[in-house]
């Protein structure tokens, strides 16, 4: 059975308006699911391990699901949750590729965390896919290439636009803007209407554009696996 790592943030607090963040719970569940339906064995880590947040709207009637009913059912999945390990235990030699859920979360400390740069960049080097979707692709902000070029350089990518993002009326709040980062790295940025499913596959790199694209990333990453 072939394993993947899913990464998840750790950090709550949404910049200084006092709200709660963290990760978004459609952005787990559905490539969870997915995966875990079709055989592949999920393993979840975060930075300081345990429980990672919940993006509480997420958790919202709004931003109901089939994957967020099924999650908000199923005490096993919520059970494997609460004990993430920590990421800087994680070996990326015992898996088959890394995922990264979105929420506002990665934003802030993903997109810094040392572990998760030297993580992403070992899993690519040894030619294992990289996924990310939403706000997730955040954590290509210090990645590198081997000639320390920027990993997203030259190579199609997607991730949260800043129509979107001044659409949840959080431009001013997050520390940088996932489309203006992926560009200013040398990604070459695509997208579709503001909340449409799009997904981007380029080489080991696979990138989807907010919530919706979540089932489009794990299905590419899927496809990968085989």
């Amino acid at each position: 059975m072939k394993k993947v790592l899913f990464v998840l943030t750790s950090h709550e607090d949404l910049g200084n308006t006092g709200e709660k963040t963290g990760f978004w719970i459609e952005e787990f569940a559905a490539p969870y699911y997915l995966l875990k339906d079709k055989g592949v064995e999920v393993i979840l880590a975060s930075p300081k391990g345990g429980q990672p947040p919940i993006d509480p709207k997420s958790a919202t009637a709004d931003f109901e699901t089939p994957a967020t009913v099924r999650f908000n059912g199923d005490k096993e999945t919520q059970e494997i949750l609460s004990k993430t390990l920590v990421l800087g235990t994680v070996n990326q030699a015992d898996y088959a590729a890394v995922f990264y859920p979105g929420g506002h979360g990665p934003l802030w400390d993903l997109a810094e965390d040392k572990n998760s740069i030297t993580l992403i960049e070992a899993f690519y080097n040894n030619n294992k896919p990289v996924a990310a979707v939403c706000h997730a692709p955040a954590v290509f902000k210090n990645t590198k290439n081997a000639d320390g070029t920027p990993l997203v350089k030259g190579k199609r990518v997607t991730g949260f636009t800043n129509s979107e993002e001044d659409a949840v009326q959080l431009t001013a709040v997050v520390p940088f803007l996932v489309e203006n980062m992926l560009k200013s790295n040398g990604g070459i940025y695509s997208k579709k209407d503001d909340w449409n499913p799009y997904a981007v596959e380029d080489g080991l790199l696979i990138t989807g554009q907010n919530p919706a694209s979540s089932e489009l990333v794990a299905e590419l990453l899927l496809d990968q696996l085989k």
